[in-house]
């Protein structure tokens, strides 16, 4: 008897079977997969042709991915409204000293403000050392000495200064100072005497020197806020808060001796030595030249009414076009 194989048949063997037994067609052999070596070279082919747009494009699609999460991540700014805007500048007036419309007015005008100083020549101490004159002469040296003051405000930065003309009437020499303390003589350039108003030009002027900015009257109105700004009995500058009390007043300048129409009266302190400054508003503009105060006792002190030119007759003196 013959015994049977304990191992596989072969292929050859298989096929006899299989076509013994009326088969047909052979059951195929399992091959085995390996991978494609054209398929392979040509992947790495590709990889080294275009590896460098390919990590470009890979880090571009991660930089938008970043931004797109930013931005999801990002809370959107909420819209102001009006009562935020409102609460804020509520706050801000709070917590915050803001100056007076009248002191930034001061500051506006501050750098045309000049102190106006009429001047004599006096005779002076016998000269010493050794500049000094022989035993017996009589060589002296000559001084200005100032016997008035008033007040000037500059109109045209070539040095054109509007004053008073009682504070520079009669004045053997003319000096100015400006805001920045440079001195200089002025010569007096025009006069106005129906309006009590004179034009003086400064000999030497400051580099950065401001010329005021010039308003006109003609929407005034009383009870408008103003400031005095000049040199009262010398002391300044300094500036008086008021308002205006009158228009198109009448009044006679004992200084001027002559009477004065058309005047600004007004209720800001001003005193000798304010005539010729200017009277400005809160914007810092120029509405008028103080030229008188009214005191019925006769004295020379502020009892609440004071007078000014306005700046229209002003201008014309000045040569300068009307508004």
């Amino acid at each position: 008897m013959k015994r049977s194989s304990l191992y596989s048949s072969s292929g050859r063997a298989l096929r006899e079977r299989h076509a013994f037994s009326g088969d047909a067609k052979p059951p195929e052999e399992p091959r085995a997969s390996a991978p494609s070596r054209r398929s392979r070279f040509s992947a790495r082919a590709l990889w080294r042709r275009f590896d460098r747009p390919l990590l470009i494009a890979a880090g571009a699609l991660f930089a938008l991915a970043l931004v797109f999460v930013h931005a999801r991540m990002t809370p959107v700014p909420r819209e102001l409204t009006q009562d935020d805007i409102d609460k804020a500048v509520l706050h801000a007036l709070q917590t915050k000293d803001m100056p007076s419309p009248a002191a930034k007015a001061y500051e506006i005008i501050r750098p045309s403000v000049v102190r106006v100083r009429r001047l004599a020549r006096a005779s002076g101490e016998q000269a010493t050392g050794e500049n000094a004159a022989p035993v017996g002469s009589e060589q002296k040296t000559s001084k200005e000495q100032e016997t008035g003051a008033g007040t000037g405000v500059v109109v045209v930065d070539s040095g054109l200064i509007l004053t008073s003309l009682h504070v520079v009437a009669g004045a053997e020499k003319i000096g100015v100072v400006f805001f920045d303390g440079l001195e200089s003589d002025a010569l007096l350039v025009s006069e106005q005497p129906e309006n009590d108003l004179a034009v003086l030009q400064a000999t030497r002027l400051p580099d950065d020197l401001v010329p005021a900015t010039l308003k006109s009257t003609s929407e005034l109105r009383m009870g408008d806020e103003v400031i005095a700004v000049g040199f009262p009995f010398g002391i300044g500058p300094s500036a008086s808060v008021g308002a205006v009390s009158g228009l198109h007043r009448s009044f006679y300048s004992p200084e001027g001796k002559r009477e004065l129409g058309n005047l600004i009266q007004f209720d800001a302190a001003a005193n000798p030595g304010n005539s010729g400054g200017p009277l400005i508003t809160t914007d810092g503009a120029v509405v008028g030249i103080v030229a008188a105060i009214l005191n019925p006792v006769g004295q020379r002190f502020f009892v609440g009414l004071g007078f000014a030119v306005p700046i229209e007759s002003a201008a014309a003196a000045a040569g300068m076009p009307p508004f």
